[in-house]
């Protein structure tokens, strides 16, 4: 009996079966989407965490632009509240103040801190003429306003005095549009304005820089009116004042851009790069001295996944990969169960027929013994006689029986069948017994019918025919008469004249009616006085693989 257990295993597992290679690429599947989903959540939540950081040091960087703005406007402040009280401001008096202020070096990201009065065109002569009077004849305003322009105002100190500040002394800030609007909304306002985007006089030989200036209006009470004489105002270098801000807050992969009033490329007025790809970014509008400005800020990380998420992917991978090996492991072992148990069961039929063939052919070679027992028994005339004919008939049966063991019971050839029955009487006189005739192969029952039937053919001519002289001979011959028909020929001569018997004996009974009812077919049988004849037709039936016999049916698996 096939072991039940391995058949329930093999029943319950018969999907790896029908998919061996589906289901391993299914699982595979399974494990790769949640792998990525998984990558997927850590990245979300790195990149809420990344955006309340991001979120965190934008505020600090904006209160650090606003902070150095915030201490440069109170310088401004400062200057304009002294020199408001002044009837003018001298050189020797912004110095004083400016040298105050600044001592410690620090411009606070400033160029420094300059005086622009506000001057009528029509007496921009006279002030040039006391200017010179006073001890600086090489000043110049430029460039000159035109005759119908209403105001100037000409830069006459700008502290420290570098290279580059002095080349901005004289320069007309109100001939720019600009500036210009900047210092008209401070006087408006009564407040320090920052400008917009502007190209410093100082940055004449780097075209691409940028810049802006913050104007803190200086007025005086004349007569009950106050009206503004002058600007303090403090130009600004945008990188140096962007990198003055940042050692304010902490700028470790942060990526930082300052606009004018809008994000577009003309209006970038400093930017810091940092390192990586660009991952979240935030901007800000924030207030600069009534100015408005844009804050952009991106945080950079070192690839296009945290290291978490890489972590998570290449495990994840692997463990996909083991997944799908494992889940190809079982489909295999699931298919080689069910080949073994589709082995098991066939041998399982082949012994149960084979079981019940070999009882069939048990009883069959029993009935067979039986009725030659009966036959041998009623003709016999003495014991002896009876065990000879008896034992002599079985023989023939095992004979045949030898040769369809050697072809497991398959077929087997009408030359070896008649050699094999013949064999006794062929020793040394193999002259006597003629044989011809093609390969035909005929079924394990025909094969036993014609065993039976050839050895009575020549046990009789053994005794009465041609076999009993020496000059006697036997003529075999077989014939395909069509693909499944053949026929075998009989014929002795050279033996003693032959008279048919007036009393049937054992073997002509045997051929004419037992081998004739077993092969279906008629036997032409003559007692000639040259010598017996005998023509045999049998069946010659195609070989075949095993087939279940019938339980009811007894039917042989071969013909």
């Amino acid at each position: 009996m096939i072991d039940q257990a391995l058949l329930d295993r093999v029943q319950k597992q018969s999907w790896f079966h029908k998919y061996p290679r589906g289901w391993p690429f299914l699982l595979f599947v399974i494990a790769s989407i949640t792998t990525a989903v998984s990558v997927m959540a850590i990245e979300r939540a790195d990149r809420k965490t990344s955006e309340v950081e991001l979120d965190r040091n934008l505020t600090e960087i904006a209160s650090a632009l606003q902070r150095r703005v915030t201490e440069n406007i109170a310088l401004l402040r400062a200057g304009a509240a002294l020199f408001g009280t002044q009837q003018e401001v001298t050189g020797h008096q912004f110095s004083e103040f400016t040298d105050d202020l600044q001592g410690d070096g620090k411009l606070y990201g400033s160029l420094g801190m300059g005086w622009a009065p506000l001057v009528p065109v029509r007496n921009l002569a006279d002030f040039e003429d006391a200017i010179h009077d006073a001890g600086r004849p090489d000043f110049l305003t430029y460039p000159y306003p035109r005759h119908d322009a209403d105001y100037a105002t000409p830069i006459v100190f700008l502290q420290p005095g570098t290279a580059n500040n002095r080349r901005a002394i004289g320069f007309d800030m109100f001939s720019d549009p600009v500036r210009r609007a900047a210092m008209q909304k401070a006087m408006k306002l009564g407040r320090p304005v920052a400008s917009g985007k502007v190209h410093l006089v100082q940055d004449k030989g780097d075209p691409d820089a940028a810049g802006f200036l913050i104007y803190m209006p200086v007025e005086t009470d004349e007569g009950g009116r106050h009206h503004v004489k002058g600007f303090v105002y403090s130009p600004f270098r945008a990188d140096n004042f962007l990198n003055s801000a940042g050692e304010l807050y902490r700028t470790n992969g942060i990526e930082v851009s300052v606009y004018d009033g809008h994000v577009a490329p003309d209006t970038l007025l400093a930017e810091r790069r940092a390192e990586g790809m660009t991952g979240s970014t935030m901007e800000r509008r924030i207030d600069v001295g009534n100015h408005s400005w844009v804050v952009q800020v991106s945080d950079k990380k070192g690839g296009v996944l945290s290291a978490l998420s890489r972590i998570t992917l290449f495990f994840g991978a692997l463990a996909s990969l083991m997944v799908m090996a494992i889940g190809r492991l079982i489909t295999k072992r699931a298919a080689e169960d069910r080949r073994v148990l589709e082995w098991l069961t066939n041998q399982a039929s082949i012994r149960n027929s084979l079981t019940r063939e070999l009882n069939h052919r048990v009883k069959n070679t029993l009935a067979n013994v039986l009725s030659i027992a009966a036959l041998t028994r009623r003709r016999a005339t003495d014991i002896d006689d009876f065990t000879e004919s008896l034992t002599a008939r079985i023989r023939a049966l095992s004979a045949t029986h030898d040769l369809l063991s050697q072809s497991d019971w398959g077929n087997a050839a009408i030359g070896d069948i008649v050699r094999s029955e013949l064999a006794p009487y062929m020793d040394g006189s193999e002259s006597h017994v003629e044989m011809s005739g093609p390969d035909i192969k005929l079924a394990p029952n025909d094969a036993m019918s014609l065993g039976l039937a050839i050895h009575e053919l020549a046990t009789n001519a053994a005794k009465y025919g041609a076999l009993s002289t020496i000059k006697g001979r036997i003529h075999v011959h077989w014939v395909l008469l069509s693909p499944d028909l053949a026929e075998i020929h009989w014929r002795e001569e050279g033996g003693p004249p032959v008279v048919e018997p007036a009393k049937r004996g054992f073997g002509r009974d045997l051929i004419e009616k037992i081998v004739a009812h077993e092969l279906n077919s008629e036997v032409d049988l003559k007692f000639n006085p040259a010598g017996v004849e005998c023509r045999l037709k049998m069946p010659v039936r195609a070989a075949r693989e095993f087939a279940l016999r019938a339980e009811k049916g007894e039917k042989s698996l071969l013909p």
